[in-house]
């Protein structure tokens, strides 16, 4: 199973059971994460893969065969790039997610990749993994409680910077509370309130910037 949940700030939270990627295939999948950018096109060495991604939209994995891969994000329907890739080498057993971050009026697009894990951790267990995808935020602290508890301690994340992705982390299966602060203090900027990690699961939350000027910013579940 996967899917995107949206919860407050721009972020994407998902859940997804796996079998192992196959050895003599690639999995990939895209994320829309810029906030002004238009419903996008996704090209892989010129062919089209993906078509009218819209800000907060996701594609499921695709499999592709092992190779280089260059891939351009174009606004839809048309042959304007605004992102590429430059050549990749995608290796069989894999599975990859490229996100589209930052804005488009203040010159930030990013096009950024990560190599994924779905393998699954087990009964009574998941694995989850954030991503930090606001452009307009800065270095951030990630605090992972149980709902509603103060924030005390340390955080489980400390000053992830725009574009940047952690470890997957292995935790009980259970209801958690994630809160995002900008690094070094305690001011939540992203609450995603009461957060079901269900058992032998995978998790990606993608912290992203607002749609709206002054709005709140998103934290996604993308697995």
């Amino acid at each position: 199973m996967n899917r995107f949940l949206a919860v407050s700030v721009t972020t994407f939270l998902s859940s997804a059971i796996w079998a192992q990627v196959p050895g003599n295939t690639a999995w990939v999948r895209v994320v829309h994460g810029s906030a002004d950018a238009p419903a996008v096109d996704v090209l892989a060495n010129g062919n089209m893969v993906f078509q009218g991604l819209k800000f907060k939209s996701f594609t499921e994995y695709t499999p592709v065969p092992p190779g280089t891969y260059e891939f351009k994000v174009n606004p839809s329907g048309t042959s304007t790039t605004v992102l590429t890739s430059g050549p990749l080498n995608l290796q069989g057993g894999t599975a990859y997610t490229f996100y589209a971050f930052g804005k488009v009026a203040n010159n930030t697009l990013t096009l950024m990749g990560t190599g994924d894990d779905v393998a699954v951790p087990g009964m009574g267990q998941t694995k989850i993994r954030v991503v930090h995808g606001a452009s307009t935020a800065p270095a951030v602290d990630v605090w992972a409680t149980t709902p509603y508890a103060p924030l005390t301690g340390a955080p489980a994340l400390t000053g992830m910077p725009f574009a940047l992705a952690s470890d997957f982390l292995t935790v009980r299966a259970g209801v958690y509370h994630a809160r995002v602060t900008p690094a070094g203090t305690k001011t939540v900027a992203i609450d995603s309130g009461p957060l079901p990690l269900m058992s032998n699961t995978v998790r990606t939350l993608v912290a992203l910037d607002p749609s709206t000027a002054g709005g709140p910013f998103v934290l996604p579940d993308v697995n």
